[in-house]
């Protein structure tokens, strides 16, 4: 494909958006063009989900390959049957509790998806974004989007308009810039066409909090290869989220982890290595001597803040140049799921158990 000349980027209030602003926004998604704009997750890349040109130019624009799908968003329950050919009770239920938010529901596809969408499957992802300039664009539009993350495939997601433009200047026709994103990791992605529900990705909705409704929702860590004909829902390939320097991630206990870590960081140091570290506030002492650039996720005691700054700080330290990365392992539990799942894929599933 072409791209463009040059990416505008227009900055909007997150609060309270501006009509003229999103009134562009839309005009550009009906036209086929693509629009990067903030979600309480992270940035998306918005193209028409009904018209199979504009998803392509999504792939074309990402490096995405086409075996992974995308999410459709809508701006409202009653939407969903744009894109979906049911929407069984337990779906209703769901959105009823978490929608608008950070839950991506796999369903029936309907026909008029295009199969891009689906990498060829006979199911779609669909989900209510929780952020007033996504749900303002999508009344706007009067059409699902699909809004995978506006980055190049398989690097650190975005979540400032900052991140988007150093992967896709050029690449994209606008982007609405409004500020940070809140969540700081994608959706938690459950199947609902299985039995029981099955979460395919953890995301920004805790496991627990969704077993609240769905005791016998199951979780099973998934790692597609790349050289899959389809994945199942996005974010299930063993590499991504990745920055350019290669990552390690340490598990354990804290003490044990923190040993091995800053042994490691000395002796790479020792051998010439520009090592970057990521940690928790708590731990940042250890590696002051032995780092290069330390970047950390906020207290180890109040883990449900660190998804916050993860992609960030993962950009941060491929901006500093470092040579390798070490990082600590979160806890699996509430939002540390998703950011172990991150980390791990990362780190292309380089994990040392210590």
């Amino acid at each position: 494909m072409s791209y463009t000349a040059e990416t505008r980027v227009v900055s909007i209030d997150s609060a309270t958006p501006a009509e003229h602003v999103i009134a562009e926004a839309a005009a550009v998604i009906r036209a086929g063009g693509l629009v990067a704009f903030p979600t309480e997750t992270v940035y998306g890349l918005g193209a028409n989900a009904l018209d199979a040109v504009a998803v392509r130019r999504i792939f074309s624009a990402k490096g995405r390959p086409a075996s992974d799908p995308l999410i459709a968003h809508v701006a409202a329950v009653e939407d969903v049957a744009q894109v979906a050919a049911a929407l069984p009770q337990v779906a209703h239920e769901l959105a009823q509790r978490f929608w608008p938010g950070p839950l991506t529901l796999v369903l029936p596809r309907h026909v008029r998806v295009p199969s891009e969408v689906t990498a060829g499957g006979s199911t779609v992802a669909v989900r209510v974004p929780n952020h007033p300039v996504a749900l303002a664009l999508l009344a706007a539009a009067g059409l699902p989007i699909v809004a995978p993350s506006a980055n190049l495939f398989s690097r650190p997601s975005p979540t400032t308009a900052a991140h988007v433009l150093e992967d896709l200047q050029g690449r994209v026709d606008l982007v609405l810039d409004g500020g940070a994103t809140t969540v700081g990791v994608e959706s938690t992605v459950v199947d609902l066409t299985v039995d029981p529900p099955a979460v395919l990705r953890p995301g920004g909705l805790a496991l627990e909090t969704l077993r609240a409704v769905l005791p016998h929702l199951t979780y099973i860590p998934r790692f597609v290869p790349a050289e899959a004909d389809a994945a199942p829902a996005p974010g299930m390939l063993l590499k991504h989220y990745s920055p350019r320097a290669p990552l390690t991630l340490y598990a354990g206990p804290r003490d044990a982890v923190l040993e091995r870590m800053t042994a490691e960081a000395a002796r790479l140091a020792a051998s010439g290595a520009s090592v970057g570290v990521l940690a928790y506030d708590e731990d940042r002492v250890a590696f002051e001597t032995v780092a290069a650039r330390i970047e950390t996720l906020g207290s180890h005691s109040a883990l449900e803040q660190a998804a916050t700054p993860l992609f960030a700080a993962l950009r941060a330290l491929d901006a500093a140049g470092v040579d390798v990365i070490l990082a600590h392992a979160p806890d699996q539990t509430g939002i540390g799921l998703a950011l172990w799942d991150r980390l791990l894929r990362a780190a292309e599933g380089q994990v040392i158990s210590v």
